[in-house]
Parts: structure tokens; sequence; C-alpha cells
């Protein structure tokens, strides 16, 4: 409302049923000036003129008109949005931010959103692998065995501690034995999972306690372009995961050490006491002549106690 406008609306509250000339010399302004502000306050609702001649004004009772006032705003701010709206649909694809990025709230709905990228893949699924896990690690990714049935390709980059989860190696080698191709690298930097060269869900915050509870789905092409390279550079300086070459103890002892576990992860895994684990690497490790357990994996490669690494 106009300071004017306001003035006069004040007068006449205390002074009710005024002509315009009566009103105009108890606020002490011109009859012109009067009408101009009279004339904008009925047009917001704000007087009303009694029947008769001359007509007599009256001022809107100040909660009514407080109600008025907020009704006739928000009226217009509806017409504004309706009109934001109309414009924002005229836009390209790639400059509507809501089309480009979407934040996902809650663990359920995060679990939801990775099956669904999965689902979605048709060429490729690109997969930085960390916990924590908003599925349950120990259970098959059924969704994963059917993408790999269809033909798709799947690439895995894990970090050793994702393959510390009891029964997670086991169940990485049976996804290897149905075509997943995977690699280990000791620093991955997030967890990611990249649909083909279309969809992206990674965490929204770094905070481990957070990882799983929010994520960042990126449709933005540029976007896309870097996380895919990222991911195709870490790629080339993983270490592939070698699976077992029997059932044997030393056999899976062998690929337990070749995937970079920690021998307190190797004993969960095989069972047995980490003083065996101890004594078992060392046996291993001299009679392949191996200074370190690590020169034990590769040298168990070397001589194919092990699957040699893929390029590629």
């Amino acid at each position: 409302m106009p300071p004017d406008a306001e003035s006069v609306y004040r007068v006449l509250l205390r002074n009710p049923r005024q002509t315009v000339t009566e009103l105009a010399a108890t606020a002490g302004r011109g009859p012109r000036s009067i009408r101009a502000a009279t004339s904008t306050l009925e047009s917001l609702g704000l007087v009303s003129r009694l029947p008769g001649r001359p007509a007599r004004l009256v001022a809107t009772p100040p909660d009514t008109a407080v109600d008025l006032l907020v009704a006739r705003r928000e009226t217009e701010v509806a017409a504004i949005r309706r009109a934001a709206a109309a414009l924002a649909s005229e836009l390209p694809a790639e400059h509507r931010p809501e089309d480009q990025l979407r934040i996902v709230f809650g663990k359920e709905a995060v679990a939801a959103q990775f099956l669904q990228l999965q689902q979605a893949a048709t060429a490729e699924l690109r997969v930085l692998d960390r916990p924590p896990y908003a599925q349950d690690p120990q259970q098959p990714n059924s969704a994963e065995h059917t993408l790999l049935s269809r033909g798709v390709r799947v690439r895995g980059i894990y970090a050793p501690e994702a393959l510390e989860v009891p029964g997670a190696l086991a169940l990485l080698h049976e996804a290897m034995v149905s075509g997943e191709e995977a690699r280990l690298y000791a620093d991955v930097p997030l967890k990611l999972a990249i649909a083909d060269h279309t969809t992206a869900i990674l965490p929204f915050t770094g905070q481990t306690s957070g990882m799983i509870d929010s994520a960042l789905v990126v449709y933005a092409p540029t976007l896309l372009d870097a996380l895919v390279k990222l991911f195709d550079l870490l790629w080339q300086v993983a270490e592939p995961v070698l699976p077992p070459t029997g059932d044997g103890q030393d056999d899976r002892l062998l690929s337990l050490l070749s995937a970079g576990l920690k021998d307190e992860a190797i004993a969960r895994q095989l069972g047995i006491s980490l003083r065996t684990v101890h004594r078992r690497t060392s046996e291993l490790s001299a009679s392949l002549g191996a200074r370190t357990r690590f020169q034990a994996g590769v040298l168990a490669e070397r001589r194919g106690l092990v699957p040699g690494r893929v390029t590629g």
C-alpha cells in the first residue's frame, strides 16, 4: 500500500462515514489528493462507499483488510509461479536444473534408486564399490546377474575393505563366473555407479555416517563425462581380482592375498585363526621364494597358481 493511501486509511479508521471533502479537511490535504488515495484504497478493497449523496466512505476493519491483502498477494504469487513454469517449459532440457541433478533421501530410497539404475543399463554398468552399503552386501545382487545374462558389460572397482565383508569375496567370484570384470584399488575415492552414459548415482555427502542416507543422481552430460573418465582412469591402474584356481585352502588363501585383504579379514573369510593365516602365509611365501605377501601373490600368478591379469 502506498504511504499516502495508508495515511488516509488510518484517518478514515478514526473518523468513519466522512465525505471526500470532510476527509480532506480532517487529513489536512487537498480533495484531489484524497480522491487519488481513496481510489487506491477502494481498488484494494480497503475502503467502501455508503449509499446516498454525497457518498460517505468507510474503512474496512484492519483484520479483514489484512486478510484481503494476503489473499490478493497469494493470487499474484500464484500467477507469477504459473508464468515462470510456463517459461521454464520452453527451456531446452539441458538448461533445466531438475533434469540435470536430483537428490534422494532415505536409505530405502537410495537402495531403490540404485536398483532402478542397474535395471536401466543396456550397454554397460560401471561401479566403484566401497562400504557402507544401503543394501545387504552379504546377499547376491540378482539385478547384476540379470544384466550379465542380457549381455550388459559390468565392470567393478573394489576397495579392499569391500571384500572384507564376510562372504563378499565369494559373491564376487560368483559374479565373475557370470561375466563381471572386477579390479581392486587401494584407495577408491567414492561410491559410484554409472549406467551406460546416461545416469550416475553417488553419495550426496562425503561423511561415512550419512553416505547411504542420501544420494545425488546425475543426468547432466558434462558431469557424466567427468565421472566416466574418473572410472576409466582408475580402471587402468587397478589390479584384477583373481579367483582361486581350486577349492583348496591354499588356493583360496593365495586368491585373498592377491586381492589385498588384511590377515584378519582372510582369517574371517577362511574360518581359520589369525595364527594359522600368519603361518600359512609365511610357508607359502617361503615356498615361492617371496619376501612379502604381495610378492607371494605376484609369484603365484606367474607360476599359474592363480589366473593371470587381463588388460583392457
